[in-house]
């Protein structure tokens, strides 16, 4: 590809894709700014205003392969366009709306019309952009985005001191409208190949692949999880647990949307230097849910150390889907991408809403005092979370553990007393190859 040609095509399609997941960023972690003005406005308790926020998960989860077919067979120009008219029309009922229903309804309509969003995003650069490339574009395309979330905070906030929340959400519409019109009209289309008879592009291709259910629940666990935290959970928790006012809670926001949009880059930059030397990215989506895993355990635990770093961490982790969509990227060729990373989503907006609004549920079986749920409230409604977390990382691990005892019965060392002989030994190493992971869990 050359270089006037790449910049050409990077202003044309990777760009305009870049602005719709901006947005869909900013939409999702808006709630976590105005969530105090929302509640006193409308009259919201902690499980209203969980639904309220996580239905946009929900409706996410809902889509996901609809889209991912949608975009297979029609292209992701005008699937993310005509998407993104309706999210317009759901930020504009959002401004208006005085009944939580009629919130309700607006935020499900943010979240169809973003829906495609990320995925429509990752299609065109397989659609545009050399194979070899694909981690890294996608590394820049979360990191771009991810500024919607460093939007949604310090300059959303100061938007918010010149106008009400109506306001800002008006502007979102005429915006979101706009990016609309934009990828319409300067995304250029470009075929899809169909598929062979061979390597059908089907979800049972997806959905039968021992693969895709490894990484699957650890990747939503985590991902999903970051995703309800930092768009809603974190401010409350910033405000009831670590006492912070006004000022000091937009600016850790600011801060770990900072280290979000960083992340991305990161992320991508690791996996695309990491496939380039012929290893796979399972290990790394592994040793991010580790370290999420632990900052999560430190603030559960009250461990004295300053809260911006797990709350840091914990933002990273929601760019963690650069790590698996690369995963993903290996394991199905290009006609199968949309529905395999649409596939993926499900699970990981799926998580996200069941996250949110149980976290929600969970905060409000405990009483306020002095206008402030007690430190005990989120122990337990975070530590739950933990629990299925690690449960998930020990089924990811699981094939590794099994080559691992495999591997140890195969040393001498540590055969039982009565194997002293070729025979036995070479029958011993036989029972130690069945059972290595099957032939589609090698690279685990």
């Amino acid at each position: 590809m050359q270089i006037s040609g790449a910049w050409r095509l990077t202003g044309r399609v990777f760009f305009p894709f870049a602005a719709g997941y901006y947005l869909s960023y900013l939409f999702r972690t808006i709630n976590a700014l105005i969530a105090s003005r929302l509640s006193s406005d409308i009259g919201l308790g902690m499980a209203d205003l969980g639904l309220l926020t996580s239905v946009y998960f929900l409706v996410l989860a809902a889509v996901q392969i609809p889209v991912g077919i949608l975009l297979d067979r029609f292209g992701p120009r005008r699937v993310q366009s005509a998407l993104l008219l309706l999210a317009a029309m759901g930020a504009g009922l959002f401004a208006v709306s005085t009944g939580f229903r009629s919130f309700l309804i607006a935020r499900a309509m943010i979240g169809l019309g973003v829906a495609a969003a990320l995925t429509a995003g990752l299609k065109s650069i397989v659609l545009w952009f050399p194979r070899e490339r694909s981690a890294l574009l996608n590394g820049y395309m979360v990191m771009l985005g991810s500024l919607g979330a460093v939007t949604a905070t310090a300059p959303a906030e100061h938007l918010l001191t010149l106008m009400g929340w109506r306001q800002l959400f008006e502007i979102l519409a005429a915006a979101t409208g706009a990016t609309a019109m934009l990828i319409y009209v300067v995304v250029p289309e470009r075929a899809v190949v169909p598929s062979t008879p061979s390597m059908s592009a089907n979800l049972s291709a997806v959905f039968s692949d021992k693969r895709f259910w490894r990484i699957a629940p650890l990747s939503a666990a985590c991902v999903g999880s970051a995703w309800s935290l930092q768009g809603l959970w974190a401010s409350p928790w910033l405000m009831d647990v670590e006492g912070l006012d006004r000022a000091s809670l937009v600016g850790q926001l600011f801060i770990m949307s900072i280290v979000l949009s960083g992340g991305a880059w990161l992320f991508g930059t690791i996996v695309h230097y990491i496939k380039r030397r012929g290893l796979g990215a399972e290990t790394i989506l592994a040793v991010v849910a580790i370290l999420f895993i632990t900052a999560e355990l430190t603030l559960v635990l009250r461990v004295p150390l300053p809260s911006i770093l797990p709350w840091s961490v914990l933002a990273i982790v929601g760019t963690a889907t650069v790590v698996s969509f690369a995963v993903i990227a290996d394991y199905y060729p290009p006609e199968l991408a949309g529905r395999a990373n649409g596939a993926l989503n499900v699970l990981h907006f799926g998580w996200a809403f069941l996250a949110q609004y149980a976290t929600g549920l969970v905060l409000e079986q405990w009483s306020i005092n002095d206008g402030h749920r007690t430190l005990q409230a989120y122990q337990v409604a975070f530590g739950l979370n933990v629990a299925l977390q690690i449960a998930a990382l020990a089924w990811f691990a699981l094939p590794w553990r099994r080559s691992f005892v495999s591997w140890m019965r195969s040393i001498p060392f540590f055969m039982p007393a009565i194997v002293s002989n070729a025979v036995d030994s070479a029958g011993l190493y036989e029972n130690s190859v069945i059972l290595l992971p099957a032939d589609d869990d090698a690279e685990w």
